[in-house]
């Protein structure tokens, strides 16, 4: 009887220890979990913020630029300049995630003052030049085009994203992806064959089709920068934070102004600025203005481009640019009175149905993504992809 007692506690005792243990591996499963529904929280607050900044910019910069060539600015390199100016105002938050490392450091270390590597800088420095050479082809473009019709040939940057991002960083494609891609191809090719009798007041008819050949290859240019950059991520060998991704930007940024201060001094338009800005049809003082503001919204829209990027895709980036372009070929309508012909309502109208092509064809990725549950966590697995990149 006495050993049946002592057996019989000792069975107690490992229930006891087993249910402990269930208890404490529930516990770190509902903390697991908890965690992930944080940081799944964080991405989409941070995805969310840099839609927005691509919206302000991608609806205002094109606007702010076409307004300095109407009234008689003429300096290209200047213009290309300003896509990228305003660069050191993002040294702001560079300074307070420095002095945040630096208080979260372990004690007894010293904060890094840049996280960027070797690696990564020769990489940026590679993606600031190309940038440099889409932002001159793009204002050159600008020059010699209305908003609306710019606006449209620069969504096709879509289809040339779609294509470079399947090359270069290994992107899925579905039915509906490359539906979208080649609806917007089309698009394009109805303005390029039919628009060219409402070029502005001063451009022939060649003219007209050089800018129309610069939009489109800024486009391209666009298309391979994108995924430029998240191949970056991918190959960086690091835990990639948004503190190094603005040191990132930061670089791009430098040595794509550099390109175009040296396109400046080589054009002496350094010298025709005082010149040009006493002769701006609507005042001295708002030619700078209108220069400031599209320094500004330029850097909003590559600021929010590449937090796009950081928090979903590339691809998702340049879809995200395609559906605003339209918002801001009506915008060109609007203030400018620019023509709505026939031929952008019918490009207008395919680009809408590639942009709901895709967002359905995303759609139902995400809804069968939904029903694959990880095993012992019940987190899906968009929970899964939301810590990617910084793990």
């Amino acid at each position: 009887m006495e050993v049946d007692s002592q057996v019989s506690g000792q069975q107690d005792i490992l229930e006891m220890e087993v249910d402990n243990d269930s208890q404490v591996s529930g516990q770190g499963g509902i903390v697991e979990r908890e965690n992930k529904r944080k940081k799944l929280i964080l991405k989409r607050s941070g995805l969310l913020i840099n839609c927005i900044l691509l919206a302000i910019g991608t609806c205002s910069a094109p606007l702010l630029l076409r307004l300095y060539f109407i009234h008689v600015g003429k300096c290209i390199w200047l213009s290309s300049l300003l896509q990228t100016a305003a660069f050191p105002v993002m040294i702001v938050p560079l300074l307070v995630f420095y002095f945040l490392r630096g208080k979260n450091r372990p004690e007894g270390t010293k904060a890094k003052p840049l996280l960027i590597t070797w690696r990564l800088f020769v990489g940026n420095i590679v993606l600031g030049i190309l940038i440099g050479v889409c932002n001159y082809l793009y204002s050159s473009g600008s020059a010699k085009l209305p908003v609306s019709t710019s606006s449209l040939l620069l969504s096709t940057q879509l289809a040339f994203t779609a294509g470079f991002s399947f090359l270069m960083v290994k992107q899925k494609f579905t039915s509906y992806s490359i539906n979208a891609v080649v609806l917007l191809i089309v698009a394009a090719l109805i303005l390029g064959l039919h628009s060219s009798g409402e070029r502005p007041d001063g451009v022939s008819n060649k003219e007209y089709y050089i800018g129309f050949i610069m939009i489109l290859a800024s486009a391209v240019l666009y298309g391979i920068f994108l995924p430029g950059n998240e191949l970056l991520y991918k190959k960086a060998k690091q835990v990639i934070t948004y503190s190094l991704v603005i040191e990132m930007q930061v670089v791009i940024f430098i040595f794509a102004s550099a390109f175009s201060i040296v396109g400046m001094l080589v054009n002496k338009e350094f010298q025709a600025i005082p010149k040009e800005a006493k002769k701006y049809e609507i005042g001295e003082g708002k030619y700078y203005v209108v220069l400031v503001l599209t320094a500004i919204a330029c850097q909003f829209y590559l600021l929010g481009a590449i937090g796009v990027i950081f928090s979903a895709s590339s691809l998702f980036s340049g879809i995200m640019i395609s559906v605003l372009l339209p918002v801001t070929e009506i915008f060109g309508v609007i203030f400018y009175n620019e023509d709505f012909t026939s031929e952008k309502g019918v490009a207008l109208a395919l680009s809408i149905w590639g942009f709901i092509s895709y967002f359905y064809g995303e759609f139902k990725q995400s809804k069968n993504r939904n029903k694959q549950t990880l095993p012992n966590t019940g987190s899906t697995t968009d929970d899964a992809g939301a810590t990617s990149l910084n793990q």
